[in-house]
């Protein structure tokens, strides 16, 4: 094709998508009817009030995502070094194309489209890197939420209660291993002969040293505490009577529970819900205030960003004739 054929095919796209995501957010911002429960919960309570608290919740969302842009810019070091703002546009960019695509592969196509076109399959090999260290405290805490829970509401022998013990910490020290030796991956991929000819793509997997991969799970660490926070402040805001350790441990079972399903971003609020009401039952009734935290989170941390994201989907780069920041 043409330099002006690109061009226009490249608008073209752009304005589908964006096009695409607003649909898909306006038909399920009017159909969910969590949202207008939450709205319900908040009358009676100060305008003051709901402004802090809410002010709170959105200002760690962008915390939130600004932290994975800093782990999105140390994972490229050391493939093509970009700055901070970049970083931002990439990551807000890939939260719009991850609405309407299944487990969020459209966040990969998001950020790797900013990059130039020979770095792109090596810098969906570094996402992951980032996406595993996510995982790996997603399932240790979980799998230490889920002893509690089993320990607090679930009859069982003492013989079964230490061997699932065990079991969760062999499960954690896996993690933990894998984790801090992903470089064995590529061994184990360069041992396929079907594999062995892509190893330029993922031969980035030796590179990460355990000191690096410590820094990047320190920012997955911390976006961890960022986004269990915003769940803390909303429970202990709206649902009364709960105990501090029963919202933290509910809430890593749930991420556990939900990093498990398969899902779309735009219907996880769904998925979301009956999941937090069928954890929270053992320790609340409150169902309604329950979900509507849930979706009030959900639209906080996954729309806001979506619906800012539209304006980085014309910075996206498909045909190349990358410009370095």
């Amino acid at each position: 094709m043409t330099g002006r054929q690109k061009k226009i095919l490249s608008l073209f796209i752009k304005v589908a998508i964006v096009i695409f995501a607003f649909w898909f957010i306006y038909h399920k911002l009017v159909a969910n009817k969590n949202l207008h429960d939450f709205s319900t919960l908040l009358k009676g309570i100060p305008q003051l009030e709901i402004i802090i608290v809410i002010g709170v919740v959105v200002l760690l969302m962008f915390v939130n995502w600004f932290l994975e842009a800093g782990k999105w810019k140390y994972l490229m070091s050391h493939i093509e070094p970009i700055g901070f703002y970049r970083a931002i546009e990439s990551v807000f960019c890939g939260l719009t194309l991850a609405i309407f695509t299944p487990n969020r592969l459209g966040e990969y196509g998001g950020r790797v489209f900013f990059l130039s076109p020979r770095r792109r399959i090596v810098g969906i090999v570094a996402m992951s890197v980032g996406s595993i260290g996510q995982l790996v405290l997603t399932n240790i805490f979980g799998a230490v939420a889920a002893c509690f829970f089993v320990y607090r509401f679930i009859p069982i022998d003492r013989v079964l209660f230490i061997a699932l013990v065990f079991f969760a910490v062999i499960f954690c020290l896996f993690f933990l291993i894998f984790y801090f030796n992903i470089r064995w991956l590529n061994g184990i991929l360069l041992s396929f002969r079907f594999t062995r000819k892509y190893k330029k793509f993922y031969s980035i997997l030796a590179r990460y040293r355990k000191r690096e991969l410590f820094k990047i799970i320190t920012y997955c660490f911390a976006r961890y505490l960022v986004f269990s926070s915003q769940y803390f402040i909303l429970f202990i805001w709206l649902v009364p009577g709960l105990h501090y350790g029963d919202i933290i441990m509910m809430t890593c079972l749930l991420f556990l529970v939900q990093s498990a399903l398969p899902s779309l971003d735009l219907f996880d609020v769904g998925i979301r819900s009956v999941t937090a009401v069928e954890l929270f039952k053992h320790v609340t009734d409150q169902h309604v205030a329950v979900i509507a935290c849930t979706a009030s989170i959900w639209l906080i941390n996954i729309i806001i960003p979506a619906i800012l994201g539209t304006y980085f989907v014309f910075k996206l780069n498909f045909f190349g004739n990358f410009k370095s920041n």
